[in-house]
Order: structure tokens, then C-alpha cells, then sequence
């Protein structure tokens, strides 16, 4: 079993609940769109304030955020379009950003490259006819 992580770097502060909203929002997005459960997901919020994070252009550095997904290798770009899509969705509804200002990034890894002592070790390489997947 292969588990995602789901980092965001954001240009604001956030108190507890916030977070915990958040993260609770971003993972069922990725288990809806994903077809994973909730348990496999791990998201880490940066709340870096004002400044923290920037989108240079030639107008100069702009506030910007940044989601960083990390996930087995295999899923279709129309999958993680979606994924990404909705991502941003939370992201201006929950945060208050602009969509031209966010960026999603995705990073796919073999399952050998996630390693998980709660689910026993390293995940198996995502495939589309396994089931329900896990990363």
C-alpha cells in the first residue's frame, strides 16, 4: 500500500482548526479523485505568513502557493489534472488565494521509493485494475 503526501506552502497564517480543516478537505479531495481511503493520506501544511512564498514574473515576485504531491507513478495526466484542478479549488475557497497564484506540482514515484512501517513497508507499484488504489 503506497501512501501520498500532500505538502502545502501558503503565504498566510492558519490557527489549528484551520489546518486540520484543511488537511481533512485537501485529503478527500485526493481520496475521492485518487480512489484511495483516508487513512493512506498524509498532508503537511506550511503556513509561512507573508512573504513566505513567491511567484516571480515580470512585473516582479508575486504571493504566490505551492502544492507539492508526491504519488505513486502510473496515474493518468487526466487524473492528476483533475487532482490538481480541485486542489486549487480548496485552495482559493478555504485560503483565500488567487488561482493564476498557486501551483500544483506532482512528483511519481515506484513504490519501492515509499517507505511505511504502519502499513508494513514499501507499497506496490500503482496499477489501474488492482481495486481500490492506495496512493
Amino acid at each position: 500500500m503506497g501512501v501520498p503526501s500532500l505538502q502545502l506552502d501558503l503565504p498566510l497564517r492558519m490557527d489549528l482548526d484551520a489546518k486540520r480543516s484543511l488537511a481533512r478537505e485537501i485529503g478527500s479531495v485526493y481520496a475521492e479523485v485518487m480512489g484511495v481511503s483516508l487513512e493512506f493520506i498524509t498532508v503537511a501544511i506550511h503556513d509561512l505568513g507573508p512573504g513566505g512564498v513567491w511567484r516571480c514574473g515580470g512585473d516582479g515576485p508575486e504571493p504566490a502557493g505551492l502544492v507539492m504531491c508526491d504519488v505513486r507513478a502510473g496515474r493518468p495526466a487526466a487524473t492528476r489534472e483533475l487532482l490538481a484542478r480541485r486542489i486549487v479549488d480548496v485552495c482559493v475557497r478555504v485560503c483565500g488565494l488567487e488561482e493564476r497564484r498557486l501551483k500544483v506540482e506532482f512528483t511519481q514515484h515506484s513504490g519501492d521509493e515509499m517507505y511505511h512501517p504502519h502499513l508494513g513497508g514499501f507499497a506496490p507499484d500503482w496499477a489501474p485494475d488492482t481495486g481500490e488504489g492506495t496512493g
